[in-house]
């Protein structure tokens, strides 16, 4: 067995769990239960980040010691995962002895082998608390980092890791590694950064006292990020008396979201270059959960309620949802609404009323049996066989939305070879003969299949599909694809539906609920401490019914927007922004300023001239000071803008309809 190591980000403990961090664990555990089922040795960790200056002020500010507050949340996060079936094989705190052998032990490593890359400096700069970061002044507007965020001055003596001495030897790891960072658009923003230069790295404050001393100056206080990484090898006994796992496992893939990935793919990376230790195998960034467009988050309020999901549907079909609904790495945006119309087109139209529809006709025909008769050459074999491989390739390749499409591609089939065989028709034609039972015996062969395949996403509900339909109910692997699975003469069970469909209109009218457990909502993952609390009382916000076609528009009102073409005859990136350009569009009988977030993507040397679509007609908005008068068009392709395509030869000014 081939050991596999999977680690989530910790989470913090200032506030309970939510969306984003449901999601990042649910993805972890469909990987840990794929590579289980194709014989790997996993090892599935998971935990929260329980030190730090906002963790301290958010006790504080609940009259409460840091431990306590810890304690608290810890117990709904062991609850929730409990809830989801998250399979995690440890739970690592960074209050843990553990832990703090494991950070005193790294530091000690890179003293030993190289001597200068941690010394004591002065800091001075601009603190963002809800980041744990420093920012440059240039990142830095109207006391604000560039997300937004509260920043402070500060100035005080710090031990610093000598991080400007690994520029290079980080360009040429990734180099020599395309496969380091994934999805690509994160690996380029990496290599961006780093190509931009390395400053050394604050490891160490003394304006708070939760954390982890440091070694031999108890003054100081381990910085947050050297405190927090270090947790992927204290888990496995890095500096502990045992550390027989951290040689088994150890490099790992570490599944974190998009906005942390330069601490995981920088900053980790040369700590364990200076320590001598191997680098991780692989740095997964996934997406953002979005509402109307925006980040979900408790402080835009555009809070959701998957709590009132979980309680009602169970975590089976949530968990689908989130895997089926987001591209993995890009954002996807939630609703109850979506979430309901998956349930009953997916779940209860395909996945439920296939299986309700072949176990009643076992009923009617073989006496609640599985046939007596199987089949080894039919169509359905030969679809299970062309599409598994492609099940597992995608799933190798951590694409789970495009795996379920297989899945839904053989259920497709199995729809479809039900309809052409007619077996009711049969059956009052010629009774319970044998070739009725092959034709019902291929279909429950091939739903088998599908429910193995199901099982890393649904594994509750997976292994009771397979109950009902006579087939072996745990223990799944990869040889369980294998056509010939299903014995001949097992009791079915048709049972109650698995998903009974829903009536989402009547649904969405029920007044807000909470089944005790916490506040569902995805924050910004280094939220202000002065603001981030503890909540469990029922959500602020929720989605509202809509009428089953009130995302379909009218053809007028598609043309109430006023869709041109222009040309861009003058840009500038926009100053103290990432992605704004300012643009100056010709529209052939006049001119104005339009403001883009395409500047990941595009040079103003390669923008003047082209030809791009607008909408004309937007009311104008300000953004970073600047007025702008439309909007471009674009499409986003794993976050990354790509303008809409025009032939050169269109006149600015002609309308797109």
């Amino acid at each position: 067995m081939k050991p596999f190591y999977i680690t989530t980000a910790i989470h913090y403990v200032n506030e309970l769990p939510h969306i984003g961090q449901i999601y990042e664990n649910v993805v972890a555990d469909v990987i840990a239960r794929h590579r289980r089922a194709a014989g790997d040795d996993v090892f599935f960790l998971t935990g929260t980040d329980e030190h730090g200056q906002k963790i301290e002020r958010s006790a504080a500010a609940k009259g409460i010691p840091p431990i306590e507050l810890a304690n608290q949340v810890v117990a709904e996060y062991e609850r929730l995962w409990k809830l989801l079936g998250i399979s995690h094989n440890d739970f690592i705190r960074t209050t843990e002895p553990r832990h703090k052998a494991g950070v005193h032990e790294l530091i000690r490593r890179i003293r030993e082998q190289s001597p200068d890359d941690i010394y004591l400096g002065e800091h001075s700069g601009w603190y963002c608390s809800s980041e744990e970061a420093f920012f440059p002044d240039s990142q830095v507007s109207d006391g604000r980092c560039e997300n937004g965020h509260p920043v402070e001055r500060t100035t005080e003596k710090n031990y610093f890791f000598r991080l400007s001495k690994y520029t290079q030897p980080l360009l040429d790891f990734y180099r020599s590694h395309p496969d380091f960072i994934k999805p690509q658009t994160r690996y380029n923003e990496v290599i961006a950064f780093v190509e931009a230069g390395l400053r050394d790295l604050s490891i160490s404050r003394t304006s708070f006292s939760w954390g982890i001393p440091f070694p031999g100056d108890p003054e100081h206080i381990i910085y947050v990020w050297t405190d927090a990484l270090t947790n992927y090898i204290s888990a496995l006994g890095f500096g502990g008396p045992d550390d027989s796992a951290f040689r088994k496992y150890w490099p790992g893939t570490h599944l974190i979201g998009k906005d942390i990935v330069r601490f995981h793919a920088v900053y980790w990376p040369a700590h364990l270059m200076a320590a001598g230790l191997p680098l991780p195998t692989q740095i997964l960034g996934h997406g953002w959960w979005l509402r109307d467009d925006q980040k979900i988050s408790k402080s835009t309020g555009n809070i959701v309620r998957p709590n009132e999901i979980l309680e009602s549907f169970g975590p089976d079909p949530f968990r689908y949802y989130m895997l089926r609904e987001m591209v993995f790495g890009q954002d996807a945006n939630y609703s109850d609404e979506a979430f309901l119309q998956r349930y009953n087109s997916d779940l209860a139209n395909d996945l439920g009323n296939t299986l309700s529809r072949s176990l009643k006709m076992c009923d009617t025909y073989f006496e609640g049996k599985t046939p007596p008769v199987l089949c080894d050459s039919n169509e359905l074999r030969t679809a299970t066989e062309t599409l598994v491989p492609d099940y597992l390739r995608e799933m190798d390749q951590y694409a789970f939305q495009r795996g379920l499409d297989v899945v839904w591609k053989l259920l497709g089939a199995i729809n479809g070879y039900i309809v052409s065989h007619e077996p009711w028709k049969h059956f009052k034609d010629h009774g319970t003969d044998d070739a009725l039972s092959r034709v019902i015996w291929n279909v429950l062969e091939a739903q088998r299949i599908v429910w193995v395949m199901m099982f890393p996403f649904m594994p509750s509900l997976g292994t009771e599909a397979l109950r009902r339909i006579g087939a072996r109910s745990g223990g799944f692997d990869h040889g369980d694809l294998v056509w010939g699975g299903l014995p001949t003469e097992a009791l079915v069970d048709a049972g109650q539906a698995l998903f009974p469909r829903v009536d989402a209109a009547e649904y969405m009218k029920k007044p807000d609920a909470s089944s005790g457990g916490p506040n569902l909502t995805q924050q910004d993952p280094k939220e202000s401490p002065a603001s981030a609390t503890v909540e469990t009382g029922p959500p602020q916000e929720t989605t509202q019914a809509i009428a089953p076609d009130s995302h379909q528009i009218t053809i007028d009102q598609f043309f109430e927007a006023d869709l041109r073409v222009a040309e861009v005859v003058a840009a500038e990136k926009v100053e103290k922004s990432k992605k704004l350009m300012k643009l100056r569009v010709s529209t052939g009988d006049a001119e104005r300023t339009v403001v883009a977030g395409i500047a990941s993507k595009y040079t103003a040397e390669e923008l003047v001239g082209r030809k791009v679509v607008i909408v004309a007609n937007l009311k104008p908005a300000t953004l970073m000071g600047i007025e702008s008068n439309g909007m471009v068009l674009a499409a986003s392709i794993d976050g990354e803008p790509s303008l809409v395509a025009v032939d050169p030869s269109v006149p600015a000014g002609t309308k797109v309809k």
